[in-house]
């Protein structure tokens, strides 16, 4: 265990910011398994700017890495393509 009051601190500051991080991580997860599981282009064109702009601001607030948005809503617009043929 810490001996330093600021460390004692250090550490529920990371736990409340790791709780915090985790749940906007799973729900853009559960969006992105949404979009995927979709098999309408109507709905899924609604969708995706949702879901794109979730992973956006994951990667503005360093949650995720910014390539992996990227990746991310590459894969998806590739899904959101693949339903419009």
């Amino acid at each position: 265990m810490a001996n330093h009051k600021s460390s004692i601190k250090r550490i529920r500051q990371i736990k409340a910011r790791r709780l915090h991080n985790r749940y906007y991580a799973k729900t853009a997860r559960n969006a992105m398994k949404k979009l995927r599981a979709i098999q309408d282009a109507n709905e899924a064109n609604v969708l995706y700017p949702k879901v794109c702009s979730m992973l956006d601001k994951l990667a503005k607030k360093h949650i995720i890495h910014k390539n992996k948005a990227g990746n991310l809503k590459s894969k998806l617009a590739k899904h959101l393509n693949s339903l419009k043929k």
